[in-house]
């Protein structure tokens, strides 16, 4: 550990590998587990109210909630070498849709959940397919797994970082540790 500082006060890169996820992945896991921290953080008491404002016309923070989730379940299926699902596309043109009765938790939770099923399919990757062509969307843009789950990481944080600005113009007191 750093200095002897407690590991919780380190970003995720910097708190040593995942277990089990394959060495070259390890940066995937890190942003995504890094996000995961910091929008549970941000979102600690977050307003219901305040969940599909949206400042200046920018995204609301239900919908960087609703995206992060699904982009990172799109990304994953792609990186599967896998089709997107009716469910999947109906969920993607439902994002930033604002719904009666939603709570911050579930959105919330369906983010865990989400990081947490890429976590295992990290897990579970085959080092050796890393580099294997994927395709993206109906017009099947090049990939590859590793361009398909770096994006997942890259966008997530993009996102966060998104969100996490949002929750703080709407709602400052949500940011006791920055």
């Amino acid at each position: 550990m750093a200095d002897n500082l407690p590991e919780s006060t380190l970003e995720y890169w910097l708190r040593g590998p995942v277990e089990g996820v394959p060495q070259l992945l390890q940066p995937v896991a890190h942003a995504l587990l890094q996000a995961r921290e910091e929008i549970f953080q941000a979102m600690a008491n977050f307003p219901l109210q305040l969940l599909w404002t949206k400042p200046s016309g920018l995204a609301s923070v239900g919908f960087h909630l609703q995206h992060i989730a699904g982009v990172i379940d799109r990304l994953f299926t792609y990186a599967d070498d896998q089709p997107l699902s009716d469910l999947q596309r109906q969920s993607l043109s439902e994002e930033g849709v604002e719904k009666q009765g939603i709570e911050v938790l579930t959105l919330v939770e369906k983010l865990d959940s989400q990081i947490d099923t890429a976590i295992t399919k990290l897990k579970n990757s085959d080092p050796d397919t890393i580099l294997q062509p994927r395709t993206v969307g109906r017009k099947k843009l090049p990939s590859t797994r590793f361009g398909l789950l770096f994006h997942a990481a890259e966008h997530t944080m993009r996102h966060t970082g998104q969100l996490l600005v949002t929750c703080r113009f709407l709602f400052p007191v949500t940011q006791t540790n920055q």
